[in-house]
């Protein structure tokens, strides 16, 4: 996740680095040196003696698509690990930390410190400390997640996505982003819902990393366009659906130059409504 991400924001124009945990061996080495050539900073990439995480993709005719996960050195990152003094950036865009509460503390504790947005996309072993973790997501500036992860946070079942919105506000009062696949998007800046469906594809090859793509694309356009959550949804959605043209995570991840440039991504139809009426 952290390494697709930054990989949009190098390619959306950005100074990007990664902060993460990869093997010594041979995996690892071509992480980095793929990374550098993207133009994303690597002096955060932490070596550890435990093999650099992979996964298995199994895409069956039907389109069910199992992923096999094999986290390795990945989850070993720790708060020591970090060079935070080195650490100076305007955003920090978090995807899964593997469970590790105290570390997404710590980032928090920092990021306020030093006047540092913050997106944050959480994995699965986070959203199951929901105790501990919901009272991190008020310091939050953008959090995104899929309609399961999001009834996860709210520690709710499937209701009205209205009301949905208005709990998901109160616990995390930023920019609230709902992804639902095929079905497009929702957001709330806790004042304004705005839905949006999905631009047309030329046909998907491989949905890896199609929600980092929207996330990393939300938060680029956000960062250069902080007012207009209309162009964040456009890019994130335009992001996504170059990617799953293709095979890779990293497939077809946009430039700034081709998302302003190419007519397939100028209109995407968005509706709007008060959450207050």
């Amino acid at each position: 996740g952290a390494t697709n991400a930054a990989v949009t924001f190098a390619r959306q124009g950005f100074r990007a680095a990664t902060i993460a945990m990869v093997g010594d061996d041979v995996s690892g080495m071509t992480i980095k040196k793929d990374l550098a050539q993207e133009g994303v900073h690597t002096a955060f990439i932490c070596i550890s003696k435990k093999p650099t995480a992979y996964s298995v993709v199994l895409e069956p005719l039907s389109g069910e698509r199992t992923v096999l996960v094999y986290r390795g050195a990945s989850e070993f990152l720790k708060s020591r690990d970090i060079e935070w003094d080195a650490l100076k950036a305007k955003w920090l865009y978090i995807s899964s930390l593997a469970g590790n509460i105290p570390l997404l503390a710590r980032l928090i504790i920092h990021a306020k410190k030093r006047g540092i947005q913050i997106a944050y996309n959480p994995g699965g072993k986070e959203l199951l400390q929901k105790e501990q973790l919901a009272p991190l997501l008020k310091s939050v500036r953008v959090l995104i997640a899929n309609r399961e992860e999001a009834l996860l946070i709210m520690g709710t079942g499937r209701e009205d996505e209205r009301a949905l919105f208005r709990k998901w506000d109160a616990l995390s009062p930023g920019i609230n982003v709902l992804t639902d696949a095929r079905k497009g998007v929702s957001v709330s800046d806790g004042r304004i819902l705005y839905r949006a469906g999905i631009f047309p594809d030329k046909g998907v090859v491989d949905r890896t990393g199609a929600g980092d793509a929207f996330g990393s694309g939300f938060v680029s356009s956000l960062i250069a366009h902080p007012d207009d959550i209309g162009r964040a949804i456009r890019l994130g959605s335009a992001n996504a659906t170059a990617k799953v043209e293709g095979m890779g995570a990293k497939y077809g991840l946009l430039t700034a130059d081709a998302f302003e440039n190419a007519k397939r991504w100028r209109v995407l139809s968005i509706h709007t409504e008060e959450l207050s009426v």
